[in-house]
């Protein structure tokens, strides 16, 4: 039996992932370690979705040698799949897991041996279109909120991504299954899940039942299902496509007893131009369509976007239209990703390219924008009462947590409220741009 650390780059999808994969080896007797633990064994979950990514890939491996020298690295993920060769000789590493391998990390860890100095690392990496199997995941023990993976892959030809090379096709889980995972994590005190995948609102093509690409079940269908469990006090939907965030999602969870008033919608240019030649399924009125339907049924409503600076084709006008779209719209903050060049792409054809040191420009805008709107969001909460879920990160001698509508709240440290549901009334934003919250002590005489 082996000691394993993991370490994980990307999205929440990643996070779920790892924790699965952690439990099945903990499950055949392996240990779970910290990174800086000496562990035998290093496995790292890579992302691909910026050059950034792939260079924190190398430095991660680079850390694990000086940790342990002998340890045994393997490198699984979106980055694994993408470029196999490339990974496989990077020094160090020794196994490289493609999207259709990483989850039989299980079965192969057992014939792990450290590679020869100079040689190559050796590589399970099967075409993508071979995978085509959904694995259930859901994190543990990482955060005080549940990651659940309920979709996997994307169908979506958007110019500038690789995901769908990455991951494959769409794909998901059954209703009936993702609710019995919800209830087996309700049995483990977990009080909040955040629902994740590629590609979410897509829910509903099962290759898992022999489907083959017909729709079984819908998002919605999901989303009602999930809101009868019991045990679970708050269900977030981590990310979803407007062309698929429907009029009937947004009035159930207006009207729904655990599904928290909390979107996170992509943008990703606010110039109908731009979301052309990016090969966007919908235009920015249909964008301003959803948000204005969501402040309509719950004005408190946070609103989360992603936007890209710096695509092909994007000029001077276009980035403008897109700045100030975004600054006319009641949304509550930005995800800012300057765009990188990725081969197999649509996008590196599209000409002409912007400098880099505009989309730096560009960037640094958006942020400064994303930072006036979320201080205005919190300022426009300040006197309103709401439910914390306090986190287990403690930092100084405080911790923090967040309100159904994704308010950060910081208060005096109280180990007996991690993970505990509190009421507040939201008081003040403090100089770290923080939400502080009315005394607990009162509170939990009350409670």
């Amino acid at each position: 039996m082996k000691k394993v650390a993991f370490y994980t780059l990307g999205c929440k999808l990643n996070f779920s992932e790892t924790s699965t994969l952690a439990r099945l080896l903990e499950e055949q007797g392996h240990e779970r370690v910290e990174f800086n633990q000496q562990p035998d064994v290093f496995i790292i979950n890579t992302c691909s979705v910026t050059d950034n990514a792939d260079k924190k890939c190398r430095k991660i491996v680079r850390e694990a040698q000086k940790i342990n020298p002998d340890g045994f690295v393997a490198i699984l993920g979106c980055y694994a799949q993408l470029k196999p060769k490339e990974i496989s000789e990077i020094p160090g590493v020794d196994v490289v897991l493609g999207a259709a391998e990483k989850f039989r990390l299980h079965e192969l860890i057992g014939t792990f041996q450290k590679t020869a100095v100079g040689q190559p690392a050796i590589v399970y990496n099967s075409p993508i279109s071979e995978a085509i199997a959904y694995h259930a995941s859901y994190s543990l023990n990482d955060r005080t909120r549940t990651f659940l993976k309920v979709q996997d892959g994307c169908d979506y030809p958007c110019a500038y991504c690789t995901i769908p090379l990455a991951r494959g096709k769409s794909r998901s889980d059954t209703v009936s299954n993702v609710v019995q995972a919800a209830r087996d994590i309700a049995g483990r005190s977990v009080k909040e899940i955040v629902l994740t995948g590629v590609n979410i609102g897509d829910f509903g093509l099962n290759s898992a039942i022999g489907s083959d690409g017909q729709r079984t079940e819908t998002f919605f269908d999901l989303v009602r299902a999930l809101d009868d469990v019991e045990g679970i006090e708050r269900f977030r939907i981590s990310s979803i496509e407007p062309n698929l965030l429907t009029d009937e999602i947004i009035a159930f969870v207006a009207g729904s007893k655990r599904f928290v008033p909390h979107f996170h919608v992509p943008l990703q240019s606010g110039s109908n131009n731009v979301l052309g030649l990016m090969r966007r399924r919908y235009k920015r009125e249909l964008y301003a369509e959803r948000v204005a339907k969501i402040k309509e049924l719950m004005p408190h409503a946070c609103i989360g976007v992603d936007v890209i600076v710096g695509h092909p084709g994007e000029t001077d006008d276009a980035f403008l239209e897109t700045y100030a779209f975004l600054n006319e719209l009641p949304i509550s903050y930005l995800h800012v990703f300057t765009y990188s060049e990725r081969p197999n792409t649509t996008a590196i054809s599209i000409k002409p390219t912007v400098p880099g040191h505009v989309r730096a420009e560009r960037s640094k805008m958006l942020h400064i924008l994303s930072d006036k709107k979320r201080r205005a969001f919190y300022d426009s909460q300040i006197g309103r009462d709401a439910t914390v879920l306090f986190e287990e990160d403690i930092t100084d001698g405080l911790m923090q947590g967040f309100t159904e509508n994704y308010v950060r709240v910081v208060a005096k440290y109280d180990p007996l409220l991690i993970n505990e549901m509190m009421p507040v009334q939201l008081t003040a934003v403090n100089a770290d741009g923080l939400v502080e919250v009315s005394e607990l002590e009162a509170i939990m005489e009350k409670h």
